[in-house]
């Protein structure tokens, strides 16, 4: 089995509800889902001005190969309604593979750790609040090292 780091996001709609149902999602279609972080409130990245978000990271465990994780929570995004119109736009829900095991993948559809995870309060505080001692397997520091490095301003609040 493969254990697998996912980052939630919505600014949009019931944004709590949609993310239980994506959890609800990827653990029929992608693995079992074994520990959630609490829900962050976070100040839109990127395009500022946009709604702000919520955003959970959730641990699974999963058969599938890290492009078929891919492929599945990109139908889900697709089924509840995800439409891509612009880059950092606002979204009902967002799911990022931050981790797949420690592998390193460089694809065109693909990049395996999340390249701007080290950069992102927001998908710091809850995976250093789930995983703080996993070891970015690139940067070579845990993840509560990287958040205490973080230079990011954004406001970030724990629910």
């Amino acid at each position: 089995m493969n254990n697998v780091f996912l980052l939630l996001g919505s600014n949009l709609g019931d944004r709590q509800l949609l993310l239980q149902t994506a959890i609800a999602q990827i653990s029929e279609r992608v693995g079992a889902v074994l520990q959630t972080s609490a829900l962050y409130e976070t100040q839109a990245w990127g395009k500022t001005g946009e709604p702000d978000y919520l955003n959970q990271v959730v641990f699974l465990k999963t058969g599938l190969t890290a492009i078929n994780v891919l492929n599945e929570i990109l139908a889900i995004e697709t089924g509840m309604g995800r439409k891509r119109y612009e880059k950092w736009g606002s979204r009902l829900i967002d799911i990022d593979i931050l981790f797949y095991n420690d592998e390193i993948i460089k694809q065109d559809a693909l990049e395996i750790p999340h390249p701007e995870l080290q950069n992102r309060r927001f998908t710091l505080e809850p995976l250093a609040e789930i995983a703080p001692g996993l070891v970015h397997p690139v940067l070579n520091k845990t993840m509560l090292e990287l958040k205490n490095q973080l230079t990011d301003s954004l406001v970030v609040k724990k629910l």
